[in-house]
């Protein structure tokens, strides 16, 4: 059988007692490494999970999956995946290319950033459809997400923005030329997420937000030290919450009044906060 086993947000002691007992008995466990990591290494896992722990990167998992699959008919195989399993359509593909095989799959659920951003203070009734934010290059400024983002806000929901992750990827050079040699790991910010969007609103000019929008930056969520900074667009983007991972949530002009009170708490500078709470905020689409 093939398990899917979330781990959790955070550290090793995140995975479940259900999860844990999977990977203990397992044959083989592989862990995903390439859509989010965890905040500690591989090194600490194996020593709590008391099993050696395969390492799958993208290539390995789009392009041979095979090699995770085999023998997962006949023998226990356990796919670690951070956060929850159906937090990225790579986890999909993967259930759905055993059920091609006519493995039998089980998936083990965990926390992920999409319920746990609720630590923001934020409902999570009030957030919309959720957003990916890619690193920019000079030639390469996608600009998707902002329709996604502008029909949030018309009805006055909050969006959760995922910040990108570089994890052993050749830079555009090496990738043109074949050469399987890798860029350092790099890790999107809340600052640089907030600097992009308010480039692509430049650009576009619809008012989907502006500078003077409120967010939320949101750093090592579910860690103990977990880091939380509200303000304006362009308060975060000039903003440095420390190490990965990042998210942000930019706030929808319904937020309510309790939604406030929380986030409040966070503001990098309060009477900037209110003044623009004041003028936006706490109102109806």
């Amino acid at each position: 059988m093939l398990f899917v086993v979330g781990l959790g947000l955070a550290d090793e002691a995140d995975i479940t007692i259900k999860g844990l007992s999977v990977v203990k008995a397992a044959s083989r466990v592989y862990l995903e490494a390439y859509t989010s990591i965890l905040l500690v290494d591989k090194d600490k896992l194996e020593s709590y999970y008391g099993r050696p722990i395969i390492l799958a990167d993208r290539e390995m998992v789009e392009s041979t999956s095979d090699e995770i699959l085999a023998g997962a008919a006949v023998d226990d195989v356990a796919f670690l995946v951070v956060g929850d399993p159906f937090g990225a359509t790579t986890h999909t593909d993967l259930l759905l290319r055993a059920r091609e095989l006519k493995i039998p799959t089980k998936t083990i659920h965990n926390a992920s950033v999409m319920s746990a951003v609720g630590a923001t203070g934020l409902q999570l009734y009030n957030f919309g459809q959720t957003v990916s934010m890619v690193f920019f290059t000079d030639s390469w400024k996608p600009s998707s997400f902002y329709d996604r983002v502008k029909e949030n806000r018309q009805i006055g929901l909050h969006t959760l923005m995922l910040l990108d992750i570089k994890v052993k990827e050749p830079s555009l050079e090496n990738l043109a030329r074949g050469r399987k040699i890798f860029e350092p790991p790099r890790y999107m910010t809340a600052g640089q997420c907030a600097a992009q969007m308010l480039e692509i609103e430049e650009d576009r000019g619809q008012g989907a937000y502006g500078p003077d929008s409120l967010a939320v930056g949101v750093a090592r969520l579910g860690s103990d030290d977990q880091r939380m900074a509200a303000g304006t667009l362009k308060q975060i983007s000039e903003s440095d919450l420390g190490p990965p991972l990042h998210s942000l949530v930019l706030l929808g002009k319904r937020a309510h009044d309790l939604e406030r009170d929380y986030i409040r708490e966070y503001a990098i500078d309060v009477k900037t906060f209110d003044t623009y709470w004041e003028e936006q905020y706490g109102k109806q689409a």
